[in-house]
Parts: C-alpha cells; structure tokens; sequence
C-alpha cells in the first residue's frame, strides 16, 4: 500500500484548519503544514495534529509557497489540501480504497474538485486537478496565482471529489498579486489573462474582465477550454453591462472553439425568455439539458445549467404558452434537484390546480 504525505500551505485559518484536517488524517501518513505568516490560533491548531510545521515567508506567490510545501515531503505521494478544503465521507471511502489498490506506477491521480455548492447541497461548480502526485517525479507549481502542477507521465481519473466550503471570499487579494505583475511589466500568457479576467469579472470590474478575456482570445496559444469560457464569462459582463447584443455574440463565439456547451445555451434561452420569445427560448433550454458533461473533462463544469436550471425555465416557458402538461414535466424534473425550492413548490401547487381543472 501506498504513503501519503499531505502539504499544506496556511495563513490565518483558526476557522477552518481542524475542520479540514479532520477529514484526512486517517487517510494520511504525514502532515505537512507550511505557514505564511499566521497571527491568530493557526499554528496552535495545527500542533494538535503534527509536529511537521513549517514558516515560508508570504512573497505575493502561491506557487513558491506550495512548492516550499512539498519539499517537506517524506512520503510515496503528495496530497494538497487548501484550509477550507474537506473530503467528504463518501469520498473518504473511495480515497483509502484508491490507497489500498494505487498502481505505484501512476504518477498522478486527478479528482474532482467540487469548487461550490448551492443551499440544496448540488455541486454548482466542479472540475478536474491533479491531486495525488508522486513525490519522486518532483513536480512544480506554476504560476503567482491561480497557479496549477506541471505533472507529465502517468495520470489516472479518479472519481474522487475534493469539496470546497469557504466561508468568505478574498476580495481583492488576487487582483493585487496580477496588478504587481503588470506592474513589474511581468508578460502575461493567455492564461493568466483569462484567470485575471475571471477575478476582474468576480470583483465587479466588468469592462476591464472583457478586455483581459479579448486579450486571451487574440492569442493562438492557450488551452482551448479557457476560451471557451473566456466567450462565455466575456458575455456575462456585457450582461452586468446592459449590453444584450454583446452578450448573445460573446455567447455564440464559444462556439467556435467547441460544440454549445450547456453553459451557453442556458444563457442563451434566457435571454430569448426575458426578451418572451419563449419558443425560440425553448428551443436553447432543450439543447442544454440534451447536453452531458464529460466526466473526463477538466475544465469547467457547472451542473445546474445541464439539471435543474433549464428543466425550471423551460417550466415558465410552457406555462406561458399554455402548456400546462409540459410545464408540470419540466417543473417536476427540477424539483428531484430541489426539492425544498419555494418556487419550484409553488409552481407545482400552481401547475396541478391547472390540470385539475382542465380535467373537469
């Protein structure tokens, strides 16, 4: 059986470091826990749990801190975990099997990373990332921020799931660390523009997002996933804008890069919906929820727009057109999502009264 030792890079996490780690260190052989500067109760906390602590100074750069972390390593593989990181139980079953049965030739195991949820417990946002790596192969982080393993060889797809629970959001950091970055006259590769579009969209700076994704789409290199969602991020600015006419192109220019993805034709229905075209809004309802996500994909991933989302609009749509039958359908198909949504609850009260009636 396989060892594992798990690296860490903390600062300021009293909140949220015995919540995680709870969840890992039966899984674990070692516990790594490099510090950046912590002023609370961090430290404390994690001497509960090792005695493997270490301090990095912060130098504005998680990928020289994640690979302070792993140099602590003594063990086969390398696990990473962020503070408000847990393993859920089900995935904890799954990860000490994977530990009992892992190849020793398999250099890296991705898992999913569930990246949010919503208040009925579905995962809104989920994608792929090395996770398990072996620690011979001495892999690196990439990156100031929003930083990524360069790891080559042999990688397995597990469906393992690493799920994230914040409980606040960071505003501003990240987009401190590209402005030092442009500052310093640092060249920036179509990656770090999407990533610094996505933080300058999360941050509410929308005309400056869509220059930095128009900037990642110009270039010929960079992975073709990020401009897929550069298209569709870039839409939801001009969304936030006003801007209609923007929206629905940046929507449609991801398809160039691939087929419609469910991400677009959920946005796409809807603005037909607000605009009560509902049959042509139909129609982009219907190509979403025909639409699989690939569990094999890496990028981006966001389940309600495949699920529940459109089964609920397409609910309304019908509804308006006085198809009440369809409307009950579509609305009972999103209710298996959530099941305790007011307006789903209501809308079922609603749609039955309907057809009750039309039966008498």
């Amino acid at each position: 059986m396989i060892t594992i030792s798990l690296c860490m890079i903390v600062k300021n996490e009293e909140e949220l470091l015995a919540r995680c780690l709870d969840t890992a260190k039966d899984i674990v052989d070692e516990i790594n826990i490099v510090d950046t500067g912590s002023t609370d109760k961090t430290k404390e906390i994690a001497k509960q749990y090792t005695d493997r602590i270490f301090d990095f100074p912060w130098i504005d750069n998680f990928a020289a801190a994640r690979n302070e972390s792993f140099k602590y390593a003594t063990k086969d593989y390398i696990l990473y975990l962020d503070a408000d990181d847990v393993i859920l139980e089900e995935d904890r079953v799954k990860f000490k099997k994977l530990k009992e049965t892992l190849d020793p030739s398999v250099d890296s195991v991705s898992m999913y990373y569930n990246a949010g949820s919503d208040e009925y417990g579905n995962v809104t946002l989920r994608y792929r990332r090395n996770r398990l790596i072996k620690r011979e192969k001495n892999y690196e982080w990439r990156g100031d921020c929003h930083q990524y393993l360069d790891v080559h060889g042999k990688i397995i797809n597990s469906d393992i799931a690493i799920t994230h629970k914040k409980i606040r959001h960071a505003v501003g950091r990240t987009i401190s660390i590209y402005e030092k970055k442009i500052a310093r006259g640092d060249i920036f590769s179509p990656r770090d523009y999407f990533y610094y579009g996505n933080e300058l969209r999360e941050n509410g700076h929308y005309e400056k997002a869509i220059e930095s994704y128009d900037k990642n789409l110009s270039m010929p290199e960079g992975w073709i996933e990020d401009k897929i969602f550069a298209c569709i991020f870039k839409g939801d600015c001009y969304r936030h804008l006003g801007d209609l006419k923007n929206e629905n192109f940046s929507l449609f220019q991801s398809f160039q890069y691939s087929s419609p993805r469910a991400e677009a034709c959920s946005r796409i229905g809807y603005n037909f919906h607000r605009q009560k075209n509902y049959k042509t809004a139909i129609f982009w309802y219907e190509l979403a929820i025909q639409q699989e996500p690939d569990p094999e994909r890496w990028s981006f991933i966001y389940p309600a727009y495949y699920t529940w989302y459109p089964h609920l609009q397409l609910c309304v749509c019908y509804y308006n057109l006085g198809d009440y039958q369809k409307a009950y359908y579509h609305n009972e198909q999103a209710r298996k999502y959530r099941l305790e949504d007011n307006s789903v609850q209501h809308n079922k009260k609603l749609l039955e009264g309907l057809l009750k009636t039309d039966k008498t």
